[in-house]
């Protein structure tokens, strides 16, 4: 059998930087990944439309070699595409069960296209229009079309109610709102009756003055104290026993993703203690924290918090800072820069309680120190800023293909755990 060739074989004629921004329904599940990307040469140009051509081969083969189930998972990908790309053979190797073709709000509507869509749409593939501001053209094209983007920072929501009302008279598609970044933002989306949204209003805290974090949380707080310390496994065993649904929640992320290379099965906390260790107990702790007290990891908010916290580990290990421990700060300062969200604490009252490093804190407070540098490159990933990514790596000392490698092991991992 062969094996799949190497991120930086597949991408040796341009660097590329890949995103993914979660697509969530009313539930705040997420039901699709937009994915971005951009050629490193073409960062200082304005035309991105002229980019995706250009970039898009490399991204096929990218996903096409590592998998399209590692970057999504069974979710379904909405990919950009402009006039020249939908037009070209290169859309024609992607699966279209598994992909939504996103026009450009800059494609001309003409004949060609039009024929173009519904030649693409009797392959399978689904249809978006993004950006959407009403033009006459997209009357011939609305039959074809199976998702409506409406991007927020560029459509008031005032004039919401009289759009949505017209897209409903004139298409069947699913709506989406794009660019949330506001909890009440997406409440009168929800109002409005979107059927999808789009944006990171699910990671911004609603922080409530004097709230008590869960019994759970609290616990999981203390675990997390106790493992920075010297560990009595007496002790941790007692605190879990104490809190039997943490328990299985910890199990069940542990056996998620397998443990000894798949050779057994997790069935105790003890046994978890041991063939664990410290290091890796407190890895499936943090992510714990994210997870419902029921034990389900299946949410946006943990899948964001592991994408990040992997992300910054590997990065930390191909950076070799020759710092004990290193990769595992950096593991730890992706999994608590969320804690507040999920507590409803302010960040600096979660991590006084758990008693971490002023390392770690500063990192996670004000992105400060070397530690800090790798939680601002996820960020500006996450938000898909690829011309701040590139500035990130730049300071990291690594290339674009490096950073393309560890962003597909990192998604294949984060899927795992969250499936």
């Amino acid at each position: 059998m062969n094996q799949p060739l190497p991120v930086s074989a597949m991408a040796s004629a341009a660097e590329i930087f890949l995103g993914r921004q979660p697509i969530l329904d009313h539930k705040k599940q997420i039901v699709a990944f937009e994915l971005l990307f951009r050629s490193k040469a073409s960062l200082d140009d304005a035309d991105v439309s002229d980019d995706l051509l250009a970039t898009s081969t490399v991204i096929v083969n990218t996903l096409s070699q590592f998998g399209l189930e590692q970057v999504l998972g069974n979710k379904l990908g909405f990919l950009n595409v402009s006039a020249s790309l939908l037009l070209s053979e290169t859309v024609n190797l992607l699966p279209p069960e598994r992909i939504v073709l996103e026009i450009l709000e800059d494609v001309p509507i003409n004949s060609q296209i039009i024929a173009r869509c519904q030649q693409l749409k009797d392959m399978g593939f689904r249809l978006a229009l993004d950006d959407f501001e009403y033009r006459s053209e997209y009357d011939a094209l609305f039959p074809l079309i199976d998702y409506v983007k409406i991007d927020l920072t560029i459509t008031p929501v005032a004039k919401l109610p009289e759009i949505i009302k017209f897209l409903r008279k004139v298409t069947s598609a699913k709506l989406i709102a794009e660019k949330v970044e506001e909890e009440a933002l997406f409440l009168q989306c929800k109002d409005l009756d979107f059927d999808a949204y789009q944006g990171f209003f699910f990671a911004k805290p609603t922080l409530l003055k004097g709230k008590k974090p869960q019994p759970h949380q609290t616990t999981l707080m203390r675990v997390m104290g106790e493992l920075l310390g010297d560990v009595n496994l007496g002790k941790l065993e007692t605190m879990f026993k104490d809190a039997p649904s943490l328990t299985l929640g910890l199990l069940k992320l542990v056996n998620s993703v397998g443990i000894g290379g798949g050779r057994q099965k997790i069935e105790s906390i003890r046994q978890a203690i041991v063939v664990l260790g410290q290091k890796q107990l407190m890895r499936w702790v943090q992510l714990l924290l994210y997870a419902t007290p029921d034990g389900s990891a299946g949410g946006t908010l943990m899948l964001q918090v592991a994408n990040r916290a992997r992300l910054m580990e590997l990065v930390a290990k191909k950076i070799d800072h020759h710092q004990p421990n290193f990769s595992d700060q950096a593991f730890m300062v992706g999994m608590l820069s969320l804690a507040d969200v999920v507590m409803q604490t302010p960040l600096e009252q979660v991590l006084e309680e758990i008693g971490v490093s002023d390392d770690i804190k500063s990192a996670v407070l004000n992105h400060e120190g070397l530690l800090g540098e790798l939680l601002a490159l996820s960020d500006v990933i996450e938000k898909g800023d690829f011309k701040a990514a590139e500035q990130e790596i730049e300071k990291l000392g690594i290339s674009a293909n490096d950073l393309l490698e560890i962003q597909l092991e990192t998604m294949q991992w984060a899927n795992q755990i969250t499936a």
